[in-house]
């Protein structure tokens, strides 16, 4: 017996220093990247930030205000996020629940269907000569129909309906004169909440974070993402001196504001994900779960 508790107390012990390690891995960037943005723009060229801000200073917040492309990228991101998920989720949950009833007929020969997409695509030369011919250049469906819906997450979602609404719940409903919509819109979705909490999430970060389909579909910088404003930022800090027959001080001084702006608008375009995050996370536990346990 005392045996089996030490050998217990080497497991946890083992497993509190694992733990210990992958926490102090993903915590240094996070640290690293607050401490730049309060530091000045000096110490950030100089390369002096290890862990802890040098020569505290708010002028990387004070450049990210001043910019105003970081706002109008901040508005146009918000915008095609939402839109784009709940677009998203909306027709991943209409193509999922018909595939989790079993009284529906072809729903094997829809899923082979999905299934294929998932291991074929057109490419990228395809997709954009898709999108310029429906005539969505420079437009905000460019951003959104093409990832709109997702064969993987109509798989999650519909195995959360297989598992979590039963039959009986709809012949009961069916039996009371309930229609397959009403149904669908005043039972389902509200029981529904935790992998649509899980299916937004991923949907809205990968909006939130997309910079190649918006670089390759916008054309005006006013429509561009705040990602592509970031982009646009961290190329500011790459200009070769040997290259350029711009003034070096004038250089100097756009890397300098560069490397500043670069870390504030990092900071600041997390925001979003990190403070939405806690309200669905006890959705997020329980739907992310979903398919692993059986019985």
């Amino acid at each position: 017996m005392k045996k089996k508790v030490s050998q217990d107390k080497v497991v946890y012990t083992v497993n509190y220093i694992m733990l210990a390690l992958l926490l102090l891995i993903v915590l240094y960037p996070i640290i690293y990247i607050i401490s730049c943005s309060f530091s000045s723009g000096n110490a950030l060229m100089a390369g002096k930030v290890r862990l802890l801000p040098v020569e505290f200073t708010l002028d990387s917040y004070k450049a990210v205000f001043k910019y105003q492309s970081i706002w109008s990228g901040y508005l146009n991101s918000i915008i095609y996020t939402v839109a784009g998920t709940v677009l998203s989720v909306v027709l991943t949950l209409l193509a999922a629940y018909p595939l989790s009833r079993e009284d529906f007929r072809g729903r094997k020969w829809f899923m082979r269907l999905i299934l294929f997409t998932m291991m074929f695509s057109g490419g990228l030369i395809p997709s954009y000569l898709l999108v310029k011919n429906m005539g969505l250049l420079n437009s905000i469906w460019a951003i959104i129909l093409p990832g709109a819906v997702s064969a993987y997450n109509i798989i999650v979602a519909r195995t959360y309906f297989s598992q979590n609404i039963p039959k009986e719940l709809f012949e009961a409903a069916e039996m009371d004169g309930c229609s397959d919509f009403r149904f669908f819109s005043q039972i389902v979705v509200p029981l529904s909440a935790p992998i649509i909490a899980v299916l937004s999430l991923w949907v809205a970060v990968s909006l939130w974070n997309s910079y190649f389909g918006p670089m390759i579909y916008m054309n005006s910088e006013e429509k561009y993402p705040l990602q592509l404003i970031l982009r646009k930022i961290l190329l500011m800090s790459q200009v070769n001196f040997s290259s350029s027959n711009v003034d070096p001080a004038t250089i100097a001084k756009n890397q300098y504001l560069s490397e500043m702006l670069k870390y504030g608008t990092i900071i600041i375009s997390t925001l979003p994900l990190m403070v939405i995050y806690p309200f669905v996370q006890k959705y997020f536990v329980k739907g992310v779960m979903v398919g692993s346990v059986k019985g």
